[in-house]
């Protein structure tokens, strides 16, 4: 199969994208000094104000037979040319929660079935300089009987997604592995693998 490339780009206008729109907000400083501001929007936002979700799955073994883990995925990502690392994620549909988006997405995405949410964070944004964009980190629990399963993905025709289980304790020095391969990480990855990493260091009084 051929590496994913970009091949060219050009200037799209706002009314041909089918996903995202460019706004110009005029708006008022602190001062009362009128200014203006260029941002992109997403045109699928739904009625429950959430774009998108972000997915945190914890799997663990009933019997303890290997240690706590998460899933993450490898995904070409055209804007950047490169292959992401990331959470599993998606658009939420019309008329789900956040939290059946979560579920819908892990599993279309890396083929495990959460068992249920263990928390869902407020409405949260990633770049608010350069768009309105929002989300929720979904936490879901994957628990199974003993050793680690590896079900099968559903993606649809056209994704192409590489799911890899990572022990939590070892996730922040597998993304700095990526990274040397080339690899980059999305920022939410990111910052939670950094802060789990941290929050090992001050309970171990490494700090």
């Amino acid at each position: 199969m051929p590496s994913p490339k970009v091949t060219s780009t050009e200037e799209l206008s706002a009314s041909d994208a089918k996903w995202i729109t460019l706004k110009k907000i005029n708006y008022t400083d602190q001062e009362g000094v009128q200014r203006a501001w260029e941002c992109a929007e997403r045109k699928t936002r739904g009625s429950s104000g959430i774009d998108a979700v972000a997915v945190l799955a914890i799997l663990r073994s009933k019997t303890n037979a290997f240690p706590l883990s998460t899933v993450i995925i490898e995904q070409y990502r055209p804007p950047i040319d490169k292959y992401i690392i990331e959470l599993p994620a998606g658009l939420i549909d019309g008329g789900e929660t956040a939290e059946e988006a979560a579920i819908r997405e892990l599993e279309e995405e890396t083929g495990y079935v959460a068992e249920s949410v263990t928390e869902s964070t407020p409405v949260i944004v990633a770049d608010p300089g350069m768009t309105n964009a929002n989300m929720k980190l979904v936490i879901v629990n994957v628990p199974m009987k003993d050793k680690l399963e590896t079900p099968n993905s559903k993606l649809d025709a056209g994704e192409y997604i590489v799911k890899k289980v990572v022990e939590l304790d070892k996730l922040f020095d597998e993304l700095k592995e990526y990274d040397k391969k080339g690899f980059v990480v999305d920022a939410k990855l990111s910052h939670f693998a950094s802060g789990y990493a941290i929050a090992q260091k001050v309970r171990n009084r490494e700090f």
